[in-house]
């Protein structure tokens, strides 16, 4: 007997939450990378160390997963997820703790001696990567890599294993711009790069014919034999498509390449890997079908496909191992396997092993860019073949040639189309530009890298031990040359490149989640992550952005009203004046006025000070404007004198140098105070105001240096920043 329903009596119908689970069990998995990557951000998210305990207590519910995934498989799951999320934090918290120490490097000039780790070529020199570094002779080797850039006129040319000695200036690597902008200190504790600095003095090759890095003096070689056939741009980008290095790039290159949507291109990802692995796969297969007796027994196929990985994997090495490179190799693994036993190797499944590959080797990787970019573009792709797959195989029928072309032109428009839209979010969140004609550029510039960039590089390299890279390379440049037109052309057309303000970091992660609920996800639920998407588009709305700036070094100041306007002390740093246009979405600052208004009337100058009232015309900030002191002295600005006519006429008062006394009514931002807690901003809202520095931001976390203390001599801190 049958009920109403149609099913057998006895037999209750499932419900909808059954029947979606049933339909989504397949998927699950996708989302243990997901949970890892979020118990990565758990540990970065605090502003203090968590105890070495945290550790293990993430760890705890690992055992209770697995023993819940056969008994009570939903409830599995949703443990499991908590025990992969706990998992990411373990593996961050212990990379964080094995990381070397950070250097407390002197002060002044110092003659570093060190074993030659990297050589970088710079459009102005040679840059310079030490290892096993010390500045004294009674020192132990530095547990982080230094990097010294060379003099412009410099004859030494070293190599990776070099023993060199050199007089140079070091600086720990530079904090923040402002309070929440790219931790470069973060980034180089992980790395493990302890400074950077540039050579007083030529350099002076000790001894050579160390050890280095795999790969490393070939990389250089390699490098240095482009530079030499192929001069200029040309050169420096055909030594970044196979070496992985962009440092010899021209800045003007570098931004028509960005402006123009193809700044991909130079970074050493999925697209080069997977040219250079075809390329090896397809001859080394039509090489394997001339020898009858081979291919009949054996095949062709596994051998191609295996000379194809190892490829990969020299490539992966020989361009440094960078993130997309790890992400590609990982993924191509699984492929390599898949092909051979006969799967489907296109799989969401396939970027989730690649994706915790990554975050075990490199947790801190999930933060930057190049890490979500990356994966969004791939998981982009995925998601979308996924949906054209049964228009695409169209019940196995042959297409005619011309709907082949059309197809085959559809796909590369639609790869640049999918793949720009899902990483354009995280692009607006580090870099603050919009490119609008990237897939213009691309459909030009790919088939160009793919038919003769990346197939003549790969001659080159091989017939290079020969002598005979010459015309491959050349033929590489002309390819080149017309990527660098097509760059130029797009980047000159209105609006290329549009400055917007970034998007905040948890509006990101809305996106992100969205993201990932409409890819991974199967059915038509998955729709609602378009909703989430939008909801972190909509985090614009709630941007506050600062009304005022210091810089770290007390050089550089901006009060922004619509616009900014900048006052900039000699010295002041034009990386941080940029920084802070791209974290506003300003494309360029305005000087403050000597004298007069500005702002329509909310900044109002004289020679000594300038005054920016708030949005209700009440008195703001005061930025004070003290005489240039002479190089390498101060000209502290002393309250004890008398009442200066600024305290009290604003709530925050903003000065380039040290200030003396207490100023009542106001808070004082001086040298002292960016001295000791970095970059400050100042908010002027309706409920008051609020400054904020740099320190108070990150917190105590082992990138972040102590605050730093005066030598007894001299209680400025001037000498300590000259």
């Amino acid at each position: 007997m049958r009920d109403d329903a149609g099913l057998p009596a006895g037999f209750a119908a499932p419900t909808r939450l059954e029947t979606l689970l049933a339909a989504e069990h397949g998927r699950l998995a996708l989302w243990l990378p997901v949970a890892m990557g979020v118990g990565v951000l758990l540990y970065f998210l605090p502003r203090f160390e968590p105890a070495e305990w945290w550790r293990y207590a993430a760890l705890a519910p690992l055992p209770l997963a697995f023993w819940l995934r056969s008994r009570f498989p939903l409830i599995g799951w949703g443990v499991g997820l908590i025990a992969a999320g706990g998992l990411g934090f373990a593996l961050a918290a212990w990379h964080g703790a094995r990381a070397p120490l950070a250097l407390d490097l002197p002060r002044g000039a110092m003659v570093l001696t060190g074993t030659v780790v990297e050589t970088d070529i710079l459009p102005g020199g040679l840059r310079l990567t030490l290892g096993e570094a010390r500045w004294s002779p009674e020192m132990p080797p530095a547990g982080r890599v230094i990097r010294v850039r060379l003099r412009a006129n410099d004859p030494a040319r070293p190599e990776p294993g070099d023993r060199v000695s050199v007089r140079a200036l070091i600086r720990p690597p530079s904090a923040p711009a402002y309070p929440g902008a790219w931790d470069f200190q973060r980034t180089a504790y992980f790395e493990g790069l302890g400074g950077s600095g540039f050579a007083l003095a030529p350099l002076e090759i000790v001894a050579r014919d160390g050890a280095a890095p795999p790969l490393s003096g070939m990389r250089a070689r390699i490098e240095a034999r482009m530079m030499e056939l192929l001069p200029g741009a040309v050169g420096a980008i055909a030594a970044a498509l196979l070496t992985g290095g962009q440092s010899a790039i021209p800045p003007a290159e570098m931004q028509a390449m960005r402006d123009s949507g193809l700044a991909h291109l130079l970074s050493v990802s999925g697209l080069h890997i997977a040219i250079v692995m075809g390329l090896a796969f397809w001859l080394v297969r039509a090489g394997l079908a001339l020898w009858s007796g081979f291919a009949l027994r054996w095949g062709t196929k596994p051998v191609a496909a295996l000379v194809a990985l190892g490829t990969g994997g020299f490539f992966m090495v020989l361009t440094g191992s960078q993130v997309p490179m790890q992400r590609s190799f990982a993924m191509a693994v699984l492929v390599t396997l898949a092909l051979l036993a006969g799967r489907r190797a296109l799989s969401p499944r396939v970027l989730a092993f690649a994706a915790v590959a990554v975050l075990v080797l490199q947790p801190a990787a999930l933060l930057g860019p190049s890490f979500q970019m990356s994966f969004a573009a791939v998981l982009a792709l995925i998601a979308g073949y996924e949906a054209a797959r049964p228009w695409l195989v169209r019940g196995g029928a042959t297409r005619p040639w011309w709907a082949r072309a059309g197809l085959v032109l559809l796909g590369s428009v639609a790869t640049s189309v999918i793949a720009g839209a899902a990483t354009t979010p995280f692009g607006l969140h580090h870099f603050g530009r919009l490119q609008l004609y990237g897939v213009a550029a691309n459909a030009l510039a790919i088939p160009l890298t793919s038919i003769l960039v990346m197939p003549a590089g790969m001659a080159a390299l091989l017939l290079m031990p020969l002598g005979l890279d010459e015309w491959p390379l050349r033929l590489m440049g002309w390819a080149i040359e017309g990527i660098l037109a097509v760059a130029n052309e797009v980047a000159s057309w209105p609006g290329a490149a549009l400055a917007m303000a970034p998007l905040p970091a948890w509006g990101l992660a809305v996106i992100g989640f969205g993201f990932c609920w409409l890819c991974l996800w199967r059915t038509r639920w998955r729709l609602l992550g378009v909703l989430a998407i939008g909801a972190g588009f909509a985090s614009w709305h709630f941007v506050s952005l600062p009304s005022a700036m210091a810089s770290a070094d007390g050089r550089l100041f901006a009060l922004l009203a619509g616009e900014m306007f900048m006052e900039r002390r000699p010295g002041a740093s034009r990386f941080i004046g940029d920084s802070w246009l791209r974290g506003s979405g300003d494309a360029e600052a305005i000087p403050l006025p000597v004298t007069g208004e500005a702002a329509g009337g909310r900044i109002r100058c004289t020679p000594g000070h300038c005054l920016l009232t708030g949005p209700d015309g009440a008195p703001g900030v005061i930025l004070l404007r003290p005489p240039v002191p002479p190089r390498g002295q101060r000209a502290p600005v002393d309250f004890r004198r008398g009442p200066d006519p600024a305290c009290g006429l604003a709530p925050v008062i903003l000065s380039p140098e040290p200030v003396r006394g207490d100023c009542p009514g106001s808070e004082v931002v001086d040298r002292f105070s960016v001295w000791r807690d970095g970059a400050h901003a100042v908010w002027l809202d309706a409920g008051g105001v609020r400054v904020l520095s740099d320190r108070a931001w990150r917190g105590d976390r082992p990138w972040v240096p102590p605050r730093p203390l005066p030598r007894a001599r001299t209680p400025e801190p001037s000498a300590e920043m000259e």
